[in-house]
């Protein structure tokens, strides 16, 4: 199926002030009602990486779960799940960081992954980067590298795409919205 972005960018649904004023949140509930858009998103995420060299699937808790584990089962990779605190049982590696909202942790299992280990980090969007820069340390905290992160949606203002990019990290979105857009 041929990628058309506005036809995506169409069903992310901006919701003014949600969660706190001021903030336009990106709703991609929509995108996963509609059959045709979701396999239009999960169709492109596979032709990019359906020939790429990693190991490891790592899905952002919780909306990073719903297209990264198509990534993982399409592409016949390990589904390692990034968490927030408290939610996995077994023993955790754990990192604080900041969101746009606040602070908070992340945690993976301590043995999802192994030295040598490539992971393709997957959220439904990046903003200012904290949860995948979190994630990403953990991963390196494992002695795993981190082939990419990708998601979704860019918010380029919010600079979390650069962040991970100056810290060596490739990104790749499907679509960005300025902070402006409605």
């Amino acid at each position: 199926m041929i990628f058309d972005e506005f036809s995506i960018k169409t069903l992310i649904r901006p919701v003014p002030d949600f969660p706190r004023p001021g903030v336009i949140f990106r709703d991609i509930t929509p995108l996963f009602q509609s059959p045709k858009a979701l396999r239009m998103v999960a169709d492109s995420f596979i032709q990019r990486y359906v020939e790429a060299d990693f190991t490891h699937i790592g899905a952002l808790d919780a909306r990073g779960f719903l297209v990264g584990s198509i990534l993982a089962y399409e592409l016949n990779k390990p589904l390692v799940l990034f968490r927030k605190q408290g939610k996995l049982p077994a023993d955790v590696l754990s990192q604080a960081y900041c969101t746009e909202y606040g602070e908070a942790h992340l945690e993976i299992h301590a043995d999802s992954l192994c030295e040598g280990d490539s992971v393709l980090l997957f959220d439904d969007l990046i903003a200012t980067g904290g949860t995948l820069l979190a994630a990403a340390q953990l991963v390196r905290r494992m002695r795993a590298s981190i082939h990419e992160a990708a998601a979704i949606i860019d918010l380029p203002e919010l600079g979390g795409s650069q962040k991970l990019q100056d810290i060596g990290i490739p990104t790749f979105t499907l679509t960005a919205f300025e902070l402006s857009d409605r």
